[in-house]
C-alpha cells in the first residue's frame, strides 16, 4: 500500500472542516443579526438566501466540498490500496487539492464566477488524470 496519498486526503478533508467551521462563524451572527426566526417548513434556503452573500458564499462552498471531491477520495483511497499512490499520482493528488483550496478562496472571498468555474475546470484535469491511471493500473 502505499500511503503516501493519504495525506492530500486528509489535507482536504481538513480543509472541508475549516470551511465548515468559517460557514457557522459568519452564518450565526448573521442569522442573529437578521433577527431571523429560523422556521422548518420554509421553503429549502428561502431564509438562508435573506442573509448577506458573503455569508452564503461560505456555505455554498461547503456544499461544493460535499460533491465532487468524493470522487477525489475514493480515487486516492484505492490507489493506496493497489500501491500505486506515489510519484505522479501523488503529484496530481497535491495539484487537485492545492486547486481546490484556491476555489475555495476564491468562492468564499471575491466569488468572481469566471475565476471560480476556470479552477473548477482546472480540478477536473488531475481528477480525470487520476481515473485513467487507476484504470491503467487495475487493467495491466
Amino acid at each position: 500500500m502505499d500511503k503516501e496519498i493519504i495525506l492530500p486526503v486528509i489535507t482536504l478533508v481538513t480543509w472541508s472542516m475549516m470551511m465548515w467551521v468559517w460557514m457557522y462563524v459568519t452564518r450565526m451572527p448573521a442569522v442573529r443579526a437578521a433577527k431571523m426566526k429560523l422556521d422548518p417548513n420554509a421553503a429549502r434556503g428561502q431564509q438562508m438566501s435573506t442573509l448577506p452573500p458573503s455569508v452564503r458564499w461560505k456555505a455554498d462552498n461547503y456544499t461544493h466540498l460535499m460533491e465532487q471531491p468524493t470522487i477525489f477520495y475514493a480515487l486516492a483511497i484505492s490507489l493506496a490500496v493497489i500501491g500505486e499512490g506515489s510519484g505522479v499520482n501523488l503529484t496530481l493528488a497535491w495539484a487537485y487539492v492545492v486547486l481546490r483550496v484556491i476555489h475555495s478562496l476564491v468562492q468564499t472571498t471575491i466569488n468572481k464566477i469566471e475565476l471560480r468555474f476556470l479552477l473548477f475546470a482546472l480540478s477536473n484535469v488531475p481528477l480525470f488524470a487520476l481515473t485513467f491511471n487507476a484504470a491503467k493500473a487495475l487493467l495491466s
